[in-house]
């Protein structure tokens, strides 16, 4: 699709059939009735837990390096020296995994949290009995400054980098405010406790030591420390315009910051960074360009730099069902994103970070055969293992690292790969050179295995299936591949492609409806899913076609709890784990957009509204969201949910406009 989204065969056209409603009013969504989730948590005997909420988090990013803070001014996630490395601060999975806290020695509640507008600044407001305190946290990004040719960047370096610091300032803007500092690392996940020493004379500055391999980290403050077991702390009483800062740096090169003026300057450069980055977006003027810009925000802050690769998320093992056993790492990157992640990012004005995702997908691409997800670096073992001493977020284990479903036969992958080959392509009105042979390669694939079963979208542990959404996947890749190889003028492997695609195509008109004129989850089952809302998005059949308005309007009707939608019914599919799962917001997002297709614009809308009024505080999402209680469920923040949203609101906008 071309960046003015005006494509009628990418992964999601914006210019759907349909008319607004003069009824249909947009209005500002707001958060779920807080009291309706009480009700609902004394019902579930639901106690105090001490863990935040997962929504309650806040996510930094340099472009290296995320971490995510809890309300009270904790850091209780992040890894070393990338986002899939070892964790340092790993409170959000067990209490006494590491954490580091910045704030008012009495309260832990802040009055206020917020991103500096267009930034990954966070600030915190505190009011205390005795006065008022304002904490500005970031992870600092400052201009390029290294001159040697770093080993792990692939892609060609941008004019700002990561300084791997974690920056933090204290002003006292009232009053007087007794504040702590407390800063415990525990290296690998959780195993080893930190030993900090004083690195120079006097009290502001020190440095703890991981096991091998691990880099050192140095805390420089205006604080004075003193080591208490395997944590540095400091006390201090700020009377009004008093400043202090904390830094914690795992680089010398540049210098931390030594003062406060040094840090503030960091969080100011920092600011000016993502802002000027978000200025090169297109947004439209529209009560909901909030939400698009902290989830473009969002995408970029997953964004790998040195490789171009999209995490799905920071986190792993947060899980989709309270206290089970449906915990994954996703702190890779995933095929599947593809295709959304370029056409939300070209539709954005965004061409740097999709030429640069796209960049990364064909890298690994051409080193062997295609998996369905892949380390930051490109990484193809992604071996899965357990980490049984940690206690897990409210309890629900396991915890696991790494990703077992690398192995899996997932047959989509070959549609998304071309789908995003063909994005990119018309993009620019050409086809780069270097992806003829994995264009041709991931079309022959798809034809030479769509008519196996896989383990399909939701990557199953079950048995495999032939699931009618990784048919349709194999689908594209031929229609694609077909557009593209007319676009290279080999007509004859146009033919032959778009052959196999009509056989294909057939083959899931006759054995994937029900009786009623429904796609159905897979060939032997009547049951729904709502990967099949991307019928319509991929245009697999005109939005018209009954058989497509009907699937819509199924999985709308019965493939939902209180309007948010379900991957599927648990009961109703053998995915090889036990419990039940919230509402996956992709999916919501994806019925968003597909009923915008079908001409329920109205309906669409409305769903919308609901969607973004479940958004955290700072406007983020997690993968799933409990349709009862409206708490955030799974890995955060989830990449394919922004993309999601990011779909589903140009749609309703596009179709309002």
């Amino acid at each position: 699709m071309t960046a003015s989204g005006k494509d009628r065969t990418g992964p999601a056209n914006v210019h759907a059939p349909g008319a607004v409603a003069d009824e249909d009013v947009v209005s500002v969504p707001e958060r779920p009735d807080t009291a309706s989730i009480a009700v609902h948590d004394r019902e579930l005997e639901v106690r105090p837990s001490a863990f935040p909420r997962i929504d309650d988090y806040a996510f930094l990013s340099d472009l290296e390096v995320t971490a995510l803070l809890a309300p009270n001014g904790s850091v209780e996630w992040m890894c070393l020296p990338r986002s899939d490395g070892p964790s340092i601060f790993a409170a959000i999975l067990d209490r006494t995994a590491g954490s580091f806290r910045i704030g008012p020695a009495d309260v832990m509640v802040p009055l206020a949290r917020r991103y500096l507008p267009g930034t990954m600044v966070l600030e915190t407001t505190w009011q205390t009995r005795t006065g008022w305190l304002v904490v500005r946290d970031t992870l600092a990004v400052i201009p390029w400054y290294s001159t040697d040719r770093l080993e792990h960047y692939r892609r060609p370096p941008g004019d700002a980098e990561a300084e791997q610091c974690l920056v933090r300032t204290v002003e006292c803007v009232e009053g007087k405010v007794d504040v702590t500092l407390s800063c415990e690392p525990v290296f690998d996940y959780g195993r080893l406790a930190a030993g900090w020493e004083y690195d120079v004379s006097g009290y502001g500055s020190a440095v703890t030591h991981g096991p091998d391999g691990s880099p050192s980290m140095h805390l420089i403050t205006n604080m004075r420390l003193d080591f208490e077991g395997a944590g540095a702390l400091a006390y201090r009483t700020m009377q009004k315009g008093d400043t202090a800062f904390a830094a914690l740096s795992w680089s010398d090169d540049p210098p931390p910051p030594k003062t406060f003026q040094e840090a503030d300057d960091r969080i100011t450069r920092t600011g000016e960074y993502w802002r000027t980055w978000l200025d090169h977006g297109d947004f439209p003027d529209h009560p909901w360009r909030s939400y698009l810009e902290r989830s473009a925000l969002t995408l970029k802050g997953l964004t790998y730099a040195p490789t171009g690769a999209l995490l799905a998320a920071c986190t792993t093992s947060l899980p989709e069902t309270p206290q089970g056993q449906r915990n994954w790492d996703y702190r890779y990157s995933w095929i599947r994103d593809a295709t959304f992640a370029l056409w939300a990012l070209y539709t954005l004005g965004f061409d740097h970070e999709a030429n640069d995702f796209f960049n990364f997908m064909a890298d690994v691409a051409e080193a062997g055969e295609l998996q369905p997800m892949y380390g930051l670096g490109g990484e193809r073992d992604l071996e899965e293992s357990t980490l049984d001493h940690l206690s897990g977020y409210e309890g629900a284990k396991p915890i696991r690292i790494g990703n077992h479903a690398y192995q899996q036969n997932q047959h989509d992958v070959w549609g998304t790969i071309l789908d995003s080959v063909y994005v990119h392509a018309k993009s620019r009105d050409q086809l780069p050179k270097r992806v003829w042979s994995l264009l041709a390669k991931s079309v022959d694939r798809a034809i030479e295995k769509w008519q196996e079963p896989d383990r399909g979208i939701w990557e199953i542990r079950g048995e495999p299936k032939h699931f009618t959404s990784s048919k349709l996947m194999c689908w594209v890749a031929c229609d694609r591949g077909a557009h593209l190889a007319v676009m290279h003028e080999d007509y004859d492997l146009a033919a032959r492609w778009q052959g196999a695609g009509e056989e294909i195509h057939a083959d899931i008109c006759a054995n994937g409806l029900d009786e009623r004129g429904v796609f159905v989850q897979h060939y032997d089952t009547t049951a729904l899913d709502a990967s099949l809302l991307l019928m319509p998005l991929v245009r697999f059949l005109p939005p018209d076609d009954p058989r497509i308005r009907a699937t819509v309007l199924a999985i709308a009707d019965e493939l939902t709890e209180k309007d948010l939608v379900l991957r599927y019914k648990v009961h109703e599919t053998d995915d090889g784990l036990s419990g039940e799962e919230g509402s996956f917001t992709i999916c919501s997002f994806w019925l968003v957009s597909a009923l915008v297709q079908i001409g329920e614009v109205g309906r669409a809308r409305r769903l919308c509204e609901n969607l973004l009024s479940f958004a955290s505080p700072l406007l983020l999402y997690a993968e799933e969201i409990d349709p009862r209680s409206g708490r955030h469920l799974g890995n955060f923040p989830q990449a394919f949910t922004h993309l999601a949203l990011i779909n589903a609101v140009m749609h309703v906008i596009d179709a309002e406009g």
